[in-house]
């Protein structure tokens, strides 16, 4: 049984940091491309950041240079540094694995993320 338990979300002023995990169990990790999405109310679910399994990544313009994204294949884990957070940034942020040859993929169940003062 696949599982992505995403963990670390909470409230957060403007200009703070969190760290999401998401720990990834059920499946081969170094087969899969991770990534973290989110969705807004009222909005569509949109990429944030990928990283494959080389660890080759890619980011949504929106946190260039304020997120990183990190995987630990060891600990089967994902994680999103998000620093100098904004309001704009409240969503809850869902963890996704995409098998890098088959189409196949996996959700995790979501951890919200509110940046407000």
């Amino acid at each position: 049984q696949v599982q992505l338990v995403e963990s670390g979300g909470g409230l957060v002023q403007p200009g703070g940091s969190l760290r999401l995990s998401c720990a990834a169990s059920g499946i081969t990790f170094s087969d899969y491309t991770m990534g973290w999405y989110r969705q807004a109310p009222g909005k569509q679910r949109e990429l944030v950041a990928r990283i494959r399994s080389g660890g080759r990544t890619n980011y949504a313009d929106f946190v260039k240079g304020r997120f990183t994204i990190s995987s630990d294949n060891a600990k089967n884990t994902a994680y999103l540094q998000m620093n100098s957070l904004k309001p704009e940034d409240t969503a809850v942020y869902y963890c996704r694995a995409d098998h890098i040859f088959e189409i196949r993929n996996y959700w995790g169940q979501g951890t919200q993320v509110t940046v407000s003062s």
